[in-house]
């Protein structure tokens, strides 16, 4: 149940916004198909346009300009027509200063149709259909300051907005189910490092979605202005390469991500019982990827958000599902019937400069879902240009 909340955060145009908890969710999605075949591992990896979404500093390190296109039929059981859509992209720079140190410059785009919704009355008589779209677009910058060490920022305007939506449904208001929603734009900034001491370790650390509150504004000033928090997170990852040569490589990503808002909310515990409780709602993950010949990638990712039931141990227990993390399951007797392990997969298929990406997450979720990712990747547009890379 906590799982189709969670999934009902990000898509559903009733729960979100809710003035106690988070506004634009969309923001926590996986947005590429190699990022979700990995669990989100991508902190200390960092090394394609993606980095854009997990970690900016990692495109200080990056020398070629790079692009890359994601769509999803995302969470269809919940809303049919319900899609995901991202691209980003850039290219290295050499400044005038700090001797000449690299730099990237890059941009980014995100957009998630929630699709139609009916709006039915109490008797369910059908009454009209609404659709909501969000949206962000975001501008990436990333310096090396030197040989080890990257560090980058993002600026980004977020827009959460109701299209088709008549006067005459907002009139109808609670009697139709619904007591607010509207228009809404924000903006947020990304900070990030990145550390990458050998060939082999690259580490990173980044907090994204900081900003001001989202403020919404109901349509025809139908009801109060409302306010919520944007999901601003912190991600600690790490890329270690115990195997590369020129038949295979082998990468290994852990990765801690942390919701920040409500950390340390309830003052009337002591601080240890508070931090063994927010470490519970840490997002911990772990992505493998191999690849063979430098064209064929296998990816897997094993994910644990116990606060929102998603990945982990899944066991049954009288006829009730629960999500555990592996701690749980190796120190605590009589959880529950094994039933199956919420993992994340994918391949990618291509050259160093065109790759194609298939992934899925349905595994981690409670529901029936078809969560399909492809992605269309260039790691070096000028080669593909036919210039020199």
């Amino acid at each position: 149940m906590a799982a189709l909340c969670f999934a009902s955060l990000l898509a559903n145009p009733y729960v979100e916004p809710d003035p106690s908890g988070m506004g634009m969710g969309v923001l926590m999605i996986w947005p590429t198909a190699r990022s979700t075949a990995l669990a989100g591992a991508m902190t200390g990896l960092a090394d394609e346009a993606d980095a854009t979404h997990y970690n900016p500093a990692g495109l200080a390190f990056q020398t070629t300009a790079k692009a890359s296109i994601n769509y999803a039929n995302w969470l269809p059981w919940l809303y049919q027509g319900m899609y995901y859509a991202s691209a980003a992209g850039g290219a290295p720079v050499r400044l005038p200063l700090l001797h000449g140190r690299n730099a990237f410059v890059a941009g980014s785009v995100t957009y998630m149709a929630v699709g139609e919704t009916d709006i039915v009355d109490e008797r369910g008589n059908f009454l009209g259909r609404f659709e909501v779209w969000r949206a962000t677009l975001a501008a990436h910058a990333a310096v090396s300051l030197t040989d080890e060490v990257g560090t980058g920022v993002s600026l980004k305007l977020l827009r959460s907005a109701h299209s088709r939506m008549d006067d005459w449904m907002w009139e109808l208001g609670p009697d139709v189910g619904f007591e607010s929603g509207g228009n809404a734009t924000a903006v947020a900034a990304d900070l990030a490092l990145s550390y990458k001491p050998s060939s082999k370790v690259s580490f990173g650390l980044a907090v994204t979605n900081v900003g001001p509150k989202i403020r919404y504004y109901p349509d025809n000033h139908y009801g109060d202005p409302y306010s919520a928090a944007l999901p601003s997170m912190a991600r600690l990852g790490l890329c270690w390469t115990p195997i590369e040569n020129r038949n295979l490589r082998l990468r290994v990503m852990p990765e801690l991500d942390k919701l920040l808002v409500g950390t340390f909310h309830d003052t009337a515990e002591t601080f240890g019982h508070m931090l063994g409780e927010e470490w519970k709602d840490v997002w911990k993950a772990v992505g493998i990827e191999a690849t063979a010949f430098n064209f064929v990638s296998l990816r897997l990712g094993y994910f644990e958000d116990l606060s929102f039931q998603r990945g982990g141990i899944i066991l049954e227990k009288e006829s009730q599902t629960y999500h555990y993390g592996v701690w749980d399951v190796l120190t605590r007797k009589g959880l529950g019937q094994f039933s199956r392990i919420g993992l994340c997969w994918g391949f990618g298929i291509g050259t160093n400069t065109m790759r194609f990406d298939l992934s899925s997450d349905a595994a981690i979720y409670d529901f029936p879902s078809q969560n399909w990712k492809l992605q269309l990747t260039c790691n070096d547009i000028g080669r593909l240009l036919g210039k020199r890379g």
